[in-house]
């Protein structure tokens, strides 16, 4: 009964941190608009058309990402009936392929793929274990 239990909260984890990275991705606009002549319509838009973001325009994804990330590990965390942080390892291991393939598909400045890959998956799960245990409380 717990592994079904489980599974279904890594489900419903993964599910939520997909919707919250595609609204932050989609109204991060709004605090960091796209500069003249970006088009995000598409893939090939997108690669034609990245040379003209400025690092500015990677504190949106990297939120997405990040956030995204420590919601569905605090999520799993919290509610699962057993290995809470393991669990938790491994909705961030399916968030950091994700992010891999982003990053294949769309190749982005080094930097921002060392920062993005690098502290936007994992350790969200570290982070969920070390400060937002609320099973402690």
């Amino acid at each position: 009964m717990k592994i079904l239990i489980n599974s279904i909260i890594l489900i419903i984890a993964i599910i939520l941190g997909m919707i919250i990275n595609m609204l932050i991705v989609k109204y991060g606009v709004v605090m960091i608009s796209n500069p003249l002549g970006y088009d995000n319509s598409s893939m090939e838009t997108m690669q034609n058309t990245f040379h003209l973001l400025q690092p500015k325009h990677f504190i949106t994804p990297w939120l997405a990402h990040a956030f995204g990330t420590f919601i569905s590990a605090l999520f799993v965390f919290n509610f699962t009936k057993s290995n809470p942080f393991y669990l938790a390892i491994v909705v961030c291991a399916t968030f950091l392929i994700g992010g891999t393939i982003m990053v294949v598909s769309l190749p982005s400045p080094l930097w921002f793929t060392i920062l993005d890959l690098g502290l936007a998956y994992l350790p969200m799960a570290w982070l969920v274990r070390r400060y937002f245990n609320f099973r402690k409380i």
